[in-house]
């Protein structure tokens, strides 16, 4: 066993030669690579976009933004982390931006203050309980931070920035969404 034996060679943790192809296509413009690319990730961005907008329309609206931004932003890309990571981040920042330009453009056209649509319970169906249906219930913040956190992985610290708020607000809005899931799916 040599000394080096527990470290992860650089080409087999981040891209392949055909990942790398195609992101150096995209950089220079090919649109044929860019189009191979969006197909190729436009799954793991709705899902994502979904999941953190909890409407449908939302979620497709804010995927092709994020496909938008990435077209003119691809050069960004380091090439320090795997592409998919790197979007993945990328698209958590754009939704929350895409999410607070929409509910400021919902307030100002309806004068609205809180939706209706946040005060609705999930009704317990018979056999086994879909968690998505519940998690796209919360109130806004909340759901941004529950996903964020629990379902993609990131830390507090790092939501708090991402989203503007204190990490303090971030922790509070996990535990508000806990409680209200709890309660949702009769564990409280």
């Amino acid at each position: 066993m040599t000394e080096y034996s527990n470290i992860v060679a650089a080409e087999h943790k981040f891209a392949t030669d055909d990942e790398r192809q195609l992101l150096l296509a995209v950089k220079n413009g090919n649109r044929q690579a860019y189009h191979q690319l969006y197909h190729q990730y436009i799954g793991q961005v709705y899902a994502l976009c979904y999941r953190l907008t909890g409407d449908k329309s939302l979620a497709e609206d804010a995927s092709q933004e994020v496909f938008i931004q990435l077209w003119r932003k691809i050069g960004d890309y380091s090439e320090q982390s795997k592409f998919s990571t790197w979007l993945h981040t990328v698209t958590s920042h754009i939704t929350i931006s895409y999410i607070r330009k929409q509910r400021g453009w919902v307030q100002r056209m309806f004068n609205i203050e809180n939706s209706s649509a946040v005060n609705n319970i999930a009704e317990p169906s018979a056999g086994e309980v879909d968690i998505e249906k519940y998690v796209l219930r919360l109130p806004e913040r909340a759901r941004i931070v529950f996903v964020l956190h629990a379902i993609e992985g990131y830390r507090h610290e790092e939501i708090a920035q991402m989203t503007n708020m204190a990490i303090g607000t971030s922790k509070a809005q996990f535990h508000r969404a806990k409680q209200l899931l709890e309660e949702w799916m009769g564990y409280a």
